[in-house]
């Protein structure tokens, strides 16, 4: 893992919107990533959702962002130990995407990889119902790409591990399979409030 700003041994503070084992990095952003950031222009991103769907799509640039726009103003949580607060991102809600696509009822559990292999696995119900986003503003100008830029994966309720950077892709499945962090020990799902950073957590 490649990290350009340390953040660990930094102190709690007794907060009641911290969830446990996090403290606030304020006006910070760690930047950490599990690879190269990629140079990847608009130009060159698409974003596609297959597996168990009525209509399999690929979107590029223009016509993803031809949906209708959705925006994020809440916190995020890094299972590094890192919490933001007041964050804001604008982009389109999966939903939306999914309506073109049309899940079948089978579909449970969704693999997300990014256009550098990346991937990480989550439950299907933690894609919609207005709780994840594809995100290419963050506070009203252009995701920069060292934070997911052109355009990322927002699951803020979860560990950030899950907002896969630089988002390629969502293939639905009818089981869980694990990504990336998963298959090194992360836990399955990273729900910072029960504070599932590990496996077995």
């Amino acid at each position: 893992m490649n990290v350009t700003r340390g953040f660990t041994g930094r102190p709690r503070v007794d907060n009641p919107g911290l969830p446990p084992g996090q403290y606030d990095a304020g006006d910070d952003w760690p930047v950490l990533s599990a690879e190269v950031t990629p140079d990847l222009s608009p130009a060159d991103w698409s974003f596609r959702i297959d597996g168990l769907v009525e209509r399999p799509h690929i979107w590029d640039w223009d016509a993803a962002r031809a949906l209708p726009g959705s925006s994020y103003e809440g916190d995020i949580h890094c299972v590094t130990s890192w919490s933001k607060f007041g964050v804001r991102f604008g982009g389109v809600s999966l939903d939306a995407f999914f309506q073109v696509v049309r899940p079948h009822g089978s579909a449970t559990h969704a693999i997300a990889y990014s256009h550098t292999g990346y991937s990480t696995n989550l439950p299907l119900a933690d894609l919609t119902g207005g709780r994840a986003w594809i995100a290419w503003e963050y506070d009203g100008t252009p995701l920069a790409p060292e934070h997911g830029g052109p355009a990322r994966l927002l699951v803020p309720h979860l560990y950030f591990w899950k907002s896969a950077k630089w988002i390629a892709g969502i293939t639905l499945l009818d089981h869980d399979e694990p990504g990336f962090w998963e298959r090194n020990g992360y836990h399955e799902r990273g729900n910072p409030w029960e504070e599932q950073r590990y496996s077995g957590d």
